[in-house]
């Protein structure tokens, strides 16, 4: 036997189980993201007063989180690499510089709110705002959840153990970067 779990050595697809199982997390992450921003579609054609509303959010504040978040991502496809190579110290170390990544996000985002809120918009001061937190808030706990796990990931990948778990869970974090690429353009610039 190899010393890697048996679960990711079986397939009857010809994929890999570990990764075919995150395909499977994020199509379900998909249905859930979609339909809220469906609804956020739907109802922001059918309100124009929400321009007003979303005329305060504050675009430089979501440009520069999308820079964050991009950037995380490279170091990710770096952590992948460097893991496919078989270099887990390295690896992890980008895998660190990747959660750094995820912790200034969370950090811009709770200035931010902490901006808007103590300015009245606050999740119940009208629907536009009701959607921005909703959306928003999703979205950091993903990037909650995907930074503890990187965090796991890396100590193994630290001790050379499964490093194909770095791929799985940058599959996971540019998810969470193509969910933002959405939200922010409708969060923040359809004005």
């Amino acid at each position: 036997m190899s010393g890697r779990p048996i679960a990711t050595d079986r397939s009857a697809t010809g994929i890999p189980t570990h990764r075919l199982a995150i395909w499977w997390v994020l199509a379900s992450e998909v249905v859930i993201f979609g339909g809220l921003l469906g609804a956020y579609l739907m109802h922001r054609l059918g309100h124009p007063e929400w321009a007003e509303a979303a005329s305060h959010t504050q675009t430089w504040i979501g440009a520069v989180n999308t820079f964050v978040l991009l950037t995380s991502s490279f170091t990710a496809v770096l952590a992948h690499q460097a893991a496919e190579k078989g270099d887990g110290k390295k690896a992890a170390m980008l895998l660190v510089f990747t959660i750094g990544g995820a912790l200034t996000f969370l950090m811009i985002k709770s200035f931010e709110w902490y901006t808007e809120i103590s300015h009245g918009y606050t999740i119940t001061a009208n629907t536009f705002w009701s959607f921005y937190y909703t959306a928003a808030g999703l979205h950091a706990l993903h990037v909650i959840a995907g930074a503890i796990i990187m965090g796991i990931v890396a100590v193994g990948a630290f001790k050379g153990r499964m490093l194909h778990r770095v791929e799985i869970i940058g599959i996971y974090w540019h998810f969470v970067d193509v969910v933002w690429i959405f939200l922010f353009p409708l969060l923040y610039i359809a004005k």
